[in-house]
């Protein structure tokens, strides 16, 4: 079924109405936002920080020798060759259930 030459000058209009409209929503700016965007990423970036300030005014940061660092480390991974030890809950004053 061929379509008529009106139809499709139609479905043209339409379609070029439709896509000027979408065109006239893209170029709106939002002012309020765009003043404060990245300020929550800014504001957490700097939450963690430990020292904000220059490298070679801060301390080295205190934490662990180089030998307990190394026994942490390995004790962290011999954790994960073997499941904890699990244990039995005992059940001391309270009502045991099906009785």
């Amino acid at each position: 079924m061929k379509q008529q030459p009106h139809a499709s000058l139609a479905l043209l209009s339409i379609s070029l109405m439709a896509t000027s409209q979408l065109a006239g929503c893209i170029n709106q700016t939002t002012p309020a936002l765009d003043a404060t965007f990245g300020n929550a990423v800014r504001a957490a970036r700097q939450a963690q920080t430990l020292k904000p300030g220059p490298p070679e005014q801060n301390d080295p940061t205190q934490g662990l020798d180089a030998k307990a660092a190394v026994n942490l480390i390995e004790r962290y991974q011999d954790s994960y060759k073997s499941p904890p030890k699990t244990f039995e809950v005992l059940n001391l004053g309270g009502a045991v259930s099906g009785q």
